[in-house]
Parts: structure tokens; C-alpha cells; sequence
């Protein structure tokens, strides 16, 4: 019997091959760069964070925190490596880069039971493989996957990264909602500044992204410009919200406010916190140099957007991400139509989990849909109208039986029991699968 195959060393692709090899399994992971980069890689280390720097909430009252504790506990290399690289985020848990990708490169290429090969991978193996390439999977690949299954396609965008030396601190203020902290860098803008700023928004020229359509973009990597075609204050009340804020120099809370994160641990660059776009460099200059603060911002990086793939996955892939019908071959991360960098990691986690235990002869951990992992297992794999890229959350989740009323509470008891459930489920052995 040959031994795995994980094709991808991305987020998902690394947490699979991890999961493998950390169970004695010895796995071949396959990864294309250096050798070949999609336009939204720049680095040649594993697990390369692309739209954000950012792992969202990091509390139990959030299903993607719940789903990143339940993680945890079955010994997650991804969360690992966010928790040893993390940058203060508020209650949300931010990583940097660089470290984060070179502390999971790093894990993964001295364990002896995993064997790095560079290739640009063309087919579909036949058994015992992970196929974990992502959205942006290589054309040859990503055709003999769209042979095979058909193929969807949405749009997604990353934000623009300035540097902190750039940034006018004069005209901002460090400041977490809600008393949270003070990870965040808070632009604030009047009324009158924010009008102005929303007109050049709408008048600026974007960038032409083939076959694009405003439609097929998934609702949390809307491109700012195109959330401001909903309406005057949706900005406002989007990634411009000034919610739980308190500018300390006028004492009140400001019209609208620009958050910026640090995306190193360093805290040398800083992130536009919701500010994906399609805008054209030149026009992201000029219209985000209106940002009271960023008038003389140096961008690191400009915002990108580009063309993203996935399968629908109801009716090809069961509750375990493996392929119906096949000798063991898996798909996992972002091409099964999960959302989110934790989502995929925990998709991997799940793949690598039930290879491990079929290629060693034992059977696979079902996930409870009372837990986050297993809601997500549930559905990639049920039939629904419109199958379209979906992050966690509680409404995924088995509803928690009886009625309550408090949102916070009742939040805190469905984690208490998917957390219970994730312990009974290693205490039966499926950390050991």
C-alpha cells in the first residue's frame, strides 16, 4: 500500500500532513513553490497567510474561537504556530506572517516521517492522498478537478498593508473596542471627512479582474468599493463602524473610524483593517491617503484581488472530506467550499485524521455536529439549494436544546458541550487515530 500523499502545503495541506506524520504515518507533502507561485503568493515557506493576518476571535462566545479550542485539543500544528507568532489583536487572534508560516515550514521539515518534495502537481492520485491546493489551485490541477467534479468559482480580495513610520500618529489614536485594549490604530474622520472620502471611493477607478461579477463575491471579502454602492452609511456601519470607540482627544466617539492592525510582532506595518479592494494602486494611494493619518502612508503592499475556486462538495465529498467512492482520496482547505484560514486548517485536520486511521487500519473520528469541527463536516457534505463558501458559526452548530435567552450564554453553553464532546471523542482514542 502506498503511503499518503498531501498535495499543498498551505494551511489545510500542513495541518493534514502534521496530523499524518504525527501519528507514524510517513507522507509525502508536495508543495509547488518555490518553483511555481500563484499572483497572490510572495513567500516561499508553507502556510502563507494571503488576505489577512488574522485569525478572528479568539473567544468561546465566537464560533471560530470554539472551533480554534477544539483544534487545540487534538493537537493542531496551526494553532501551534498562531499561538507561538501571535501580535496583540484585541480579542481576536492576529498572527505575524513571517513567523507564523516559518514556525509551521519549520515543524514540518524535521518531522521524519515527512518527506518535502517541490512540484506542481497535474493530476488527481488515485489512493491515499489529500488534495489540499486551495482556491488558487495550478491550471492543469485545477482542470482535472473541474473534469472530475465540475467547479465553482467566487472572488476574493486582501486588504493594503502600510507602514508604521508612514503613519501620521498625530491624527490617530490606539484604542480596542470596548476597552479591549489598545492593539488597534484608529483613524477617525468627521462627517465631512467621511463623505468626501466615500464620493472619491465611488469614483475611483478599479482594476479590471477577469470575468468579475459584484455577485460571486463572497460576502466577507467584499471589496470596499462595492459594499459602498449599497448605500451612504454602509461603510459606516461596515468596516468603518466607530462602535466602542472613544477618541480620548475630543472625548466622543468619531463619525467613522479606519482601524489598522499590526501584522507583525514588531509592530513595523499595519493592515487596513476591511479595506479589501480592486481599486487601482495609483487610486489606492490617493483615495486611502485621504484617511485622516495615511496621507503620506508608504503601502508594503497594495490591495489584490483575484479569482478563487472550489467544488461543491454535497454529494462529492462525505462528512470526513473524503471523496465518495474512492480509495481514500481526500480534498481539504478552501477548494471544499470552507471559508476562513481556521476553517481550512480544521478541514485538514479532519482529512488527516481519518487517513491516518484508514491507512493504519482503524476506523476514522466521526465529529458530533454539536461541535464546530463537526458542523463544518456536516456541511460540506449536505445537499443544500446554493452550496457557497461558508466561514463557522453558531447557526452551522447542532442547536443547543431548551431556551435561552441570553446570546452570550447560550453561546457559552453550546461551547461547553462541543468542548465535552471533543474530550470524550480523544479519551475513546481519536488523537491517537
Amino acid at each position: 500500500m502506498n503511503n499518503p500523499i498531501v498535495i499543498g502545503a498551505g494551511l489545510a495541506g500542513c495541518e493534514a500532513a502534521w496530523q499524518l506524520a504525527s501519528r507514524g504515518v510517513p507522507v509525502t507533502l508536495i508543495e509547488m513553490k518555490p518553483l511555481e507561485k500563484t499572483p497572490a503568493h510572495v513567500m516561499d515557506g508553507f502556510a502563507e497567510l494571503v488576505c489577512s493576518n488574522s485569525l478572528r476571535s479568539d473567544r468561546l462566545t465566537n464560533a471560530v474561537g470554539l472551533l480554534k479550542e477544539e483544534m487545540r485539543r487534538l493537537g493542531s500544528l496551526v494553532m501551534r504556530a498562531a499561538d507561538q507568532s501571535r501580535v496583540p489583536a484585541g480579542g481576536a487572534l492576529a498572527v505575524d506572517r513571517v513567523l507564523f508560516s516559518a514556525t509551521v515550514t519549520d515543524a514540518l521539515r524535521a518531522n521524519p516521517n515527512v518527506s518535502v518534495v517541490s512540484l506542481v502537481a497535474t493530476e488527481i492520485p488515485d489512493s491515499n492522498a489529500i488534495v489540499a491546493t486551495g482556491p488558487l489551485t495550478a491550471s492543469r490541477l485545477a482542470e482535472a478537478i473541474a473534469e472530475r467534479f465540475g467547479n465553482l468559482s467566487f472572488y476574493d480580495a486582501a486588504a493594503p498593508i502600510v507602514t508604521a513610520e508612514s503613519i501620521d500618529m498625530r491624527k490617530v489614536f490606539r484604542q480596542s473596542r470596548y476597552g479591549r485594549g489598545d492593539d488597534y490604530l484608529n483613524c477617525p474622520m468627521t462627517e465631512p471627512e467621511y463623505d468626501a472620502f466615500f464620493d472619491a471611493l465611488l469614483r475611483a477607478e478599479t482594476a479590471p479582474v477577469h470575468g468579475f461579477e459584484e455577485k460571486r463575491v463572497f460576502e466577507g471579502c467584499m471589496p470596499v468599493e462595492s459594499l459602498a454602492r449599497r448605500g451612504r452609511l454602509s461603510l459606516a456601519f461596515g468596516p468603518m463602524k466607530p462602535v466602542g470607540l472613544t477618541d480620548p482627544r475630543t472625548g466622543k466617539r468619531p463619525f467613522a473610524v479606519v482601524q489598522l492592525r499590526a501584522e507583525n510582532a514588531a509592530g513595523a506595518l499595519y493592515n487596513l483593517v476591511g479595506f479589501q479592494t480592486r481599486l487601482t494602486f495609483p487610486e489606492q494611494r490617493r483615495v486611502f491617503g485621504m484617511i485622516p493619518g495615511l496621507e503620506n502612508a508608504e503601502f508594503a503592499r497594495f490591495g489584490v484581488m483575484h479569482r478563487n475556486t472550489f467544488i461543491r462538495s454535497p454529494g462529492a465529498l462525505d462528512a470526513s472530506f473524503r471523496v465518495i467512492g474512492s480509495d481514500n482520496v481526500y480534498f481539504a482547505g478552501q477548494i471544499t467550499g470552507v471559508e476562513g484560514y481556521v476553517e481550512s486548517a480544521a478541514s485538514g485536520l479532519v482529512a488527516g485524521l481519518s487517513l491516518a486511521a484508514r491507512f493504519r487500519g482503524g476506523v476514522p473520528p466521526v465529529f458530533s455536529p454539536e461541535t464546530a469541527i463537526g458542523a463544518l463536516c456536516r456541511y460540506v457534505s449536505t445537499e443544500v439549494r446554493d452550496y457557497q463558501p461558508m466561514n463557522v458559526s453558531f447557526g452551522l452548530i447542532e442547536p443547543y436544546p431548551g431556551r435561552i435567552r441570553d446570546k452570550v450564554k447560550r453561546y457559552e453553553a453550546i461551547s461547553e458541550r462541543a468542548l465535552l464532546a471533543i474530550d470524550k471523542l480523544i479519551a475513546r482514542g481519536a488523537d491517537d487515530a
